[in-house]
């Protein structure tokens, strides 16, 4: 690995920038020396200069971005190649973009190229725009949504649905964005004023692309299913990769390298096929028409689109009657296989069978087309929609050979509208990503650096390392943890009163309702109340609103709007408290007096009954381990430390984080949730105590 000669880097040049008159450090309006940030900024210079993989913990308030980009662009300068930045979300990576990678390209001797791309799905599609405009009125688009999108195209310099002043409606931007299968590449008339293209054009000449785990995971599952590094993939060929919030990489992976198909998502591809209403319409009908007269087969075709979809519905109904009440059904080596063979596979094979006989009928009329005819667009979209369905027929396959694939999970879930008939979700996902994320991104790569706020576990990377494949032979591995310069001990008091029964004692429920409205009081709003059930917080929530409406208190709830509008409320009122769940544990930046409570109401264990977690512990049982120690605990306490980081967002922040689940105090395993934070002051005794010390802290 890394045989090439490279320019190395300058460590004490690129660290003095940082320090106190350097070139960064005077770009910067409140300077403040940070050791953790220069002894990070060092590990990183090492881990370009000798290729290594790294894995960084690196505190709130350290400053990990500037410390990975400035090496980044020093490394890309000098060794003309392209340096990849990953975040978790779009949101930091219009940070990175926007903010900190000027502040620092503006330090360099030379011109930095930066490109910021996102996936795909995001960028206008002039073909299907022009498509939709003429076949609106038969889909039944909403051609007003589609006219406006074209007047803005017509000006727009990056097709970016962000840049709309309107929000259209998903089938709208679903029938005209860019779809990667549906490109027609350089057979496209439109090639030339392509948003992505000219994006990626831009890309093969930057320094630096900052992309999402999403859109990276869109290009490194193309790459290790068989496209290979050294081509232009969704991303162009690089070598040199930065994890950003690396703590999220297996679920953004887990995602890519799944496979699943419901009703919903058929429906739509037949009906692009065929439909019927006031008259036949859709690809098959161009097709018949570009085919000879002998060859006359359209209405045999429309009856085999009609026969999938009735398979689909009745193998739609099989999963759902075995959904039940619970929402979810995994096939394991517990279920009863002669069960399965009456009530699910049959639907399976039925639906396979179907879809090869489509599928050979429309493969038949290809072979019949002209040359001239073959290349026409409508006919590269029949070929990629007759992969889909033939890539369905094979997930149904594997579904009835379940036991054959001991390696991946299988779990069929039930979804639902809050108006609207029910479907489920046929899921495929492999059982260890360990071993893919190993062979995709660290083996390939030259220098893979992973940093986050939370990697370690008391300063132990064993649980991420060994669940994201990081450890390999004959590579130089580096890592360490940063902590934070916050002055915690001073600024944040933990509390978690004695008197919380445990989550599964007999009024644990009304103990955390009544707490968190007394909790919420006490701070005068400006607090963040975590769940790990959705029932948990509207039941809470209903008893705070009614306690806090007369103390001029505003109660908002997850669910209740968009997140991003939810949270921009809760930052801008002060009077104003968030209930929330689930993705708001992380990404939740409200500094100052905006939030100065964070309530944890029940340590963010796992549930149970989640397939994959389920069948991930059952192969830690098979190979004699303990999954509750070994997957379960962790995972919890990566993402506890994640929700108590909302709380200390700048210097200046002072506030509370209490704990309403009495297994901290009173199991074993609470120590480890504890011990994995900084130390502060703390309160332990009966709410009533709690409730006066917070009061006390606070004012």
């Amino acid at each position: 690995m890394g045989g090439e000669k490279i320019a190395k880097l300058d460590s004490e040049k690129i660290i003095s920038s940082l320090r106190e008159g350097g070139a960064v450090a005077l770009k910067l309006p409140a300077y403040e020396l940070r050791r953790p940030q220069l002894e990070l900024l060092e590990m990183i210079i090492q881990a370009f200069n000798e290729g290594a993989l790294l894995m960084a913990e690196a505190g709130t308030g350290v400053g990990k971005s500037f410390a990975y980009l400035l090496p980044a662009m020093h490394f890309a300068l000098q060794n003309k190649e392209k340096v990849v930045i990953s975040t978790a979300t779009i949101t930091l990576q219009q940070q990175l973009f926007e903010k900190d990678i000027p502040l620092v390209a503006s330090t360099m001797e030379k011109e930095v190229k930066a490109v910021l791309m996102k996936g795909r799905a995001n960028y206008l599609c002039f073909r299907r725009l022009n498509d939709s405009l003429e076949e609106g009125l038969l889909f039944e688009f909403d051609l007003a949504e589609i006219h406006k999108i074209a007047e803005w195209a017509k000006d727009s310099q990056t097709g970016e649905k962000s840049q709309l002043s309107f929000m259209p409606s998903s089938n709208v931007w679903n029938s005209v964005c860019s779809e990667s299968d549906l490109c027609l590449g350089n057979n496209c008339r439109f090639r030339e004023d392509c948003f992505v293209f000219k994006l990626r054009k831009k890309a093969n000449s930057a320094h630096i692309i900052v992309v999402n785990h999403h859109l990276l995971f869109a290009d490194l599952s193309a790459r290790y299913q068989g496209a290979g590094y050294e081509q232009p993939v969704i991303l162009p060929p690089f070598s040199h990769l930065i994890l950003d919030e690396a703590h999220t990489i297996e679920n953004a992976a887990t995602s890519f390298f799944s496979s699943e198909f419901a009703r919903t998502g058929i429906f739509r591809q037949l009906s692009r096929l065929y439909n019927k209403k006031r008259s036949e319409y859709g690809l098959l009908v161009k097709l018949s028409a570009m085919l000879p007269s002998s060859f006359d087969i359209l209405d045999t075709m429309a009856d085999a689109v009609q026969r999938v979809r009735a398979a689909v519905e009745d193998l739609d109904d099989a999963g759902l009657q075995l959904c039940n009440m619970s929402g979810i059904y995994r096939l394991s080596v517990s279920s009863d296989e002669d069960f399965l063979k009456r009530s699910l596979f049959p639907y399976f094979i039925k639906l396979q069978k179907n879809i090869h006989t489509l599928t050979s009928m429309i493969r038949e009329a290809l072979e019949n087309l002209s040359d001239e005819e073959a290349v026409d667009p409508s006919i590269w979209e029949i070929k990629i929609i007759r992969k889909r369905l033939e890539t369905i027929a094979e997930i149904c396959d594997s579904f009835c050979n379940y036991k054959k694939h001991e390696d991946q999970v299988f779990w069929i879930e039930r979804n639902e509208y809050s108006k609207g008939t029910p479907w489920v979700v046929f899921t495929r996902t492999p059982l260890d990503l360990a071993p893919i994320l190993k062979d995709s991104v660290y083996t390939p790569n030259k220098t893979v650096l992973s940093v986050s706020a939370t990697l370690a576990i008391n300063n132990d990377f064993s649980y991420w390392a060994s669940r994201t494949g990081f450890y390999l032979e004959n590579r130089t591995m580096l890592s360490g943890c940063f902590p934070s310069p916050f002055p915690y001990l001073n600024s944040v008091l933990f509390a978690s009163p004695t008197d919380a029964p445990l989550p599964d004692e007999e009024g644990y429920k009304e103990f955390v309702d009544m707490a968190a409205a007394k909790l919420t009081s006490v701070a005068g709003g400006s607090a963040l109340v975590l769940f790990t059930s959705y029932q948990s917080l509207v039941s809470a929530h209903s008893r705070a609103k009614k306690e806090l409406a007369p103390l001029g208190i505003r109660c908002l709830k997850q669910g209740d709007d968009d997140r991003s509008r939810l949270l921009q409320d809760f930052v801008s009122d002060t009077n104003s408290c968030l209930f929330a769940t689930d993705s708001f544990w992380e990404g939740v930046d409200a500094p100052g007096d905006t939030l100065r409570m964070v309530v944890i109401c029940r340590l963010p264990f796992k549930t149970p009954g989640e397939p994959v977690l389920e069948a991930r512990c059952e192969a830690i049982e098979k190979r004699g381990g303990n999954p509750f120690i070994e997957l379960s605990l962790p995972q919890a306490v990566m993402k506890f430390k994640q929700g108590f980081g909302r709380l200390m967002r700048r210097t200046s922040d002072h506030g509370v984080v209490v704990v309403l689940d009495g297994r901290i105090q009173k199991k074993s395993y609470g120590k480890l949730f504890m011990e994995s934070l900084p130390e502060t002051r703390s309160s332990f005794g009966k709410l009533v105590t709690i409730l006066n010390d917070i009061e006390n802290f606070l004012y």
